[in-house]
């Protein structure tokens, strides 16, 4: 059964709202925690955060909730323009969908959707995170961004093929027997 736009952009939405948080906590506490700590002097990341004022976001520091709606914007947009529409192709170029397991087909869509996604956000994430109290330099963010993918692919691989997006599709379901 093909989705309308609007359950298309529902389902983005609430994966996206999810998929957000979890980066935003995976980020601060999973890959920097430690060094914000040490930085700060603190035994907790939030109370290093607030002793910085917030999240270094685009050269200022902001609250938490600001760097939130920041990603989710970049994110949700992302998801519309570029993650749903050429996942979906990709695994059609696989995998016959009238033929294949609903289950493989969703996981090469999935895997598709991780593999358009980590770089494109992580793109985004070296801009919006750059050191930009050093000066801009080109190399430097193209290695930031690589670093980013390293870190972020197998964290949203294994989390939206296994936590994420289960709980989505289930989430989905109920809303649309709602309806």
């Amino acid at each position: 059964m093909a989705m309308s736009k609007k359950q298309k952009a529902l389902f983005a939405l609430i994966t996206v709202v999810i998929t957000v948080h979890a980066y935003v906590f995976y980020s601060l506490y999973v890959i920097n925690g430690s060094t914000l700590m040490a930085t700060t002097n603190t035994n907790s990341v939030i109370a290093a955060i607030n002793k910085l004022g917030g999240v270094y976001m685009f050269g200022h520091y902001l609250p938490i909730w600001s760097v939130v709606l920041v990603e989710f914007c970049f994110a949700y947009t992302a998801e519309m323009l570029i993650g749903q529409p050429f996942s979906f192709k990709m695994a059609c170029k696989n995998f016959d969908i009238k033929k294949t397991n609903p289950i493989h087909f969703e996981t090469a869509v999935i895997c598709a959707t991780v593999g358009i996604m980590v770089p494109v956000m992580s793109f985004i994430a070296a801009f919006l995170y750059y050191p930009y109290y050093m000066g801009f330099n080109i190399f430097t963010l193209l290695a930031n961004w690589l670093k980013l993918i390293c870190f972020n692919f197998p964290f949203a691989y294994f989390s939206q093929l296994f936590f994420i997006q289960p709980f989505v599709r289930q989430t989905f379901k109920l809303i649309s027997k709602r309806k």
